[in-house]
């Protein structure tokens, strides 16, 4: 079914703020998701307040039709604490998940979710999820056709980030945890962007001198073959991938692709071609430009288009491929709103 922009027939990139700057009761929002619903219609979530990490941020909605997108709602908020990273998905019977996180800072938080029947018009109760099951730390979970999720997760600690697979092959009601999942750790790279600096986020600390990887998105390479794509540090600058061979059960160790990254999320999609879509900031100093780029074999990637390139912050995108192929992606926009693109299927070069 196509989405609702590609059934205006745009024939090239259209881009969009969800809400207008200003003109909601947040101030700052960030790390947005978005999923296509089973009308055609997208659905986008992110969070919003005041600034990061404080306490009156809340995970904010807004559901995009043929006449635009709707005034956001607040979709969860707990009591005094602030809430991070939402992600939206289906499982295979159809639920509707959200999956979010909250508690002072990423080093403390708590994982949280909530499910509808109804693609989001309501919502089950928050359930607090057990310490050490966070769910999809901040991009989508890879769901296969038999159902099984295989949810990129991270832990940062001090000093110390690693990457983590949770698999569930009942729904979700049980997990699996795999790894750490970490790259080597090799001699100091001096980075020049958020790696250098203390850390943006609250209770969050030496980013300069923290090893690892966080933020992992999980693609389908064909038989049983996944690999995630993932966020490094300014020790490694680039951003990094592993392998499982057995759909998810096992994973190599990370390693760096020739692809730079500034300490900052990434997302991934995996055509029904077999191409892979990576958008990402394609520098290693800051959070723009923010570019698209294209591989054949998930390995040698292609810079092939620029979303953003004026100073500023566009960062933390999600990007998805929609019913009709075409690609729908939301991201960052200085903080100030959430940027939607829908980009053709046929702009992304072969």
């Amino acid at each position: 079914m196509a989405s609702s922009l590609a059934g205006e027939a745009a024939t090239e990139p259209v881009k969009e703020p969800i809400f207008a700057p200003g003109s909601e009761p947040f101030a700052a929002s960030h790390a947005s998701t978005v999923v296509e619903l089973k009308n055609g219609d997208l659905m986008s979530a992110w969070f919003g307040g005041t600034a990061e990490g404080k306490p009156d941020v809340a995970i904010w909605g807004s559901t995009r039709t043929r006449a635009g997108w709707s005034a956001p709602v607040e979709l969860a908020r707990e009591a005094e604490v602030p809430c991070w990273n939402p992600v939206l998905f289906h499982t295979k019977d159809g639920k509707l998940w959200m999956y979010y996180k909250f508690g002072p800072s990423p080093e403390t938080w708590t994982g949280a979710r909530k499910w509808s029947t109804d693609e989001g018009k309501t919502w089950s109760p928050a359930e607090h999820l057990p310490a050490g099951l966070l769910g999809p730390i901040r991009a989508k979970p890879l769901v296969q056709n038999d159902g099984t999720i295989i949810s990129g997760t991270s832990i940062e600690a001090y000093r110390s980030w690693a990457a983590w697979i949770e698999r569930s092959t009942d729904g979700g009601k049980t997990w699996a945890k795999i790894g750490p999942i970490v790259p080597e750790v090799g001699p100091d790279k001096q980075g020049t962007g958020h790696g250098t600096i203390a850390s943006p986020v609250p209770g969050s600390s030496e980013w300069n001198l923290t090893d690892g990887i966080i933020q992992p998105s999980v693609v389908p390479l064909g038989k049983k073959h996944l690999r995630l794509y993932a966020r490094s540090t300014a020790k490694t600058l680039r951003i990094c991938v592993a392998d499982s061979y057995d759909d998810g059960v096992t994973w190599t160790r990370a390693r760096p692709l020739e692809v730079p990254n500034p300490n900052s999320g990434i997302d991934a999609v995996a055509l029904r071609d077999g191409r892979v879509v990576l958008i990402y900031n394609n520098t290693t100093n800051g959070r723009t430009p923010l570019n698209l780029a294209v591989s054949s074999d998930g390995e040698h990637f292609k810079m092939f288009y620029t979303l953003e390139e004026s100073p500023g912050e566009y960062s933390y995108p999600a990007i998805i491929q929609t019913a009709s192929g075409d690609l729908e992606m939301t991201y960052t926009w200085n903080r100030k709103t959430i940027e939607h693109v829908h980009f053709p299927l046929a702009e992304v070069p072969k």
